[in-house]
């Protein structure tokens, strides 16, 4: 075979996986790069595995006001339901999931607190020990194995981790404070699931434990656990509010949550403008702040966080002390959950608009989407420039996808890139065949558009950079 042959070949090969043809040759050129280029793993809309729901043009859309998310989530292929109150996350949901499990752990590592991983059935004796098993009701998800053992398909983890401490038994004081953490698939057998992901019967969250010997150590561990949330939640970037809760079921006597607010919230908040307190309504019936004396103002929120400190309820329950001087000492424990489907859920429709998906920059599951020329079009000549803004944003560490369905329009791929919502879209279009090329850089969360050289683009992205660092930089 002739080397003719075998780019012919290739570029056929390439083609065919693109749905696309190919005739003009500076064209076939560029894709038998990018095809090379398939080595690095280039994220390409032909390959993307996103069920868009396609309605027909003279469809006429009603919008769901009680939450524009959820539509939008299942309409753009980010979720799927399975069952009540189940959903699978699609590849670009997963990817959203992935960046945002990152930025946790990073957090967690800050702070010292050790990542683990829990079985997901947890015995039933467990459970009846503390007293939980019948408080809980029947939001709690029971079966039996074939020794008629109960066991508890777990929406927390308070018992199990106490547990395991015990049948450790060698914790030294050295090791305090201790702080172990997983981030896993819960389950709550909700009497009516609603919004999607926002209250489902299965979901992903983080739940940190801590052992301190004193309640005065506890109190510090419960102070830096709290600002990792408060770093965690900084960075996303939605406005969220710190509000006095209760510690309900879990016990302790000190509850932190943290909402976001939003029409779909199903907590209401009571927040005093003038001295800046907030409770959750559960915690207080009054109308006016006892701290000031001025009226609450209301807000429902969307509980995305929560710390308790528990004391000993669960240790002394199980046993679980630490041995000092003379004398057994039980763990002074705190427990924090984060819950990161519901998280994104609640973000999205916080930033999201009726048409279109709107994601954190950092969650955002790419950064960047790329939209080359049509085929045949008169800009096919400037089909190469995207292999320069590829190396561009590779050399960035900034993750992209880029829409190679050539076949198609640009309006319509970019009618598909905002309403999927990357934050940035670079379109080689129309301006790009002129003697000096530009490129339409999209910024969606800032509704901006303008027309850019490449040296331009890379300074804009050099300052995106340059942003993410000083984010960084203060939340640490």
């Amino acid at each position: 075979m002739s080397c003719d042959q075998r780019d012919d070949k290739l570029s056929t090969t390439f083609s065919l996986c693109s749905c696309v043809t190919v005739d003009n040759k500076l064209l076939r050129n560029s894709l038998t790069k990018m095809s090379n280029k398939l080595i690095k793993n280039i994220n390409r809309m032909s390959k993307l595995f996103q069920p868009i729901k396609v309605f027909p043009k003279e469809a006429i859309i009603k919008h769901d006001d009680k939450s524009k998310s959820y539509r939008l989530l299942l309409d753009m292929g980010v979720i799927r339901q399975a069952n009540p109150g189940m959903y699978t996350l699609l590849p670009l949901g997963y990817r959203v999931l992935d960046k945002l499990i990152a930025i946790v752990d990073n957090e967690m590592s800050n702070i010292g607190a050790q990542k683990m991983l829990l079985p997901h059935l947890t015995s039933a004796k467990l459970w009846n020990q503390t007293g939980r098993l019948s408080e809980m009701g029947p939001e709690l998800i029971k079966l039996k194995d074939r020794h008629h053992d109960t066991l508890i398909l777990s929406p927390t983890y308070e018992e199990a981790i106490t547990s395991l401490i015990v049948k450790v038994g060698s914790i030294q004081k050295s090791q305090l404070p201790l702080l172990l953490y997983q981030i896993s698939t819960k389950w709550r057998d909700e009497m009516k699931p609603r919004l999607g992901l926002l209250r489902s019967r299965e979901f992903v969250m983080k739940d940190l434990y801590s052992f301190d010997l004193t309640i005065e150590n506890a109190k510090e561990t419960y102070e830096s656990v709290n600002q990792a949330y408060n770093n965690i939640l900084s960075h996303i970037g939605v406005p969220y509010t710190v509000v006095l809760g209760d510690p309900g079921l879990m016990g302790g006597n000190l509850s932190h949550e943290y909402h976001y607010f939003s029409d779909i919230g199903e907590d209401t908040i009571l927040s005093c403008d003038s001295c800046g307190i907030n409770v959750n309504a559960t915690m207080n019936n009054k109308s006016t702040c006892d701290n000031c004396g001025k009226k609450f103002t209301e807000h429902m929120g969307v509980e995305i966080a929560h710390a308790f400190l528990l004391g000993n309820k669960y240790t002394k329950a199980f046993e679980a002390s630490c041995h000092v001087q003379d004398s057994q000492v039980y763990f002074e424990m705190g427990c924090y959950g984060l819950g990161l489907t519901r998280l994104i859920t609640a973000a999205v429709e916080i930033l999201s608009t009726h048409e279109c998906l709107r994601w954190p920059k950092c969650i955002a599951p790419f950064t960047v989407c790329i939209l080359p020329p049509k085929e045949k079009s008169k800009e096919s000549s400037a089909f190469h420039y995207t292999d320069k803004i590829v190396d561009m944003l590779d050399e960035k560490n900034i993750d992209y996808i880029i829409d190679d369905r050539i076949n198609l329009t640009i309006g319509r791929r970019l009618f598909d890139a905002k309403k999927t919502g990357y934050p940035y879209l670079i379109v080689i279009g129309k301006n790009s065949i002129q003697p000096n090329p530009l490129f339409e850089i999209h910024d969606l969360n800032n509704s901006q558009e303008s027309n850019m050289s490449l040296d331009q683009l890379i300074d804009f992205f050099n300052n995106v950079n340059v942003d993410d660092e000083k984010i960084k930089e203060a939340i640490i």
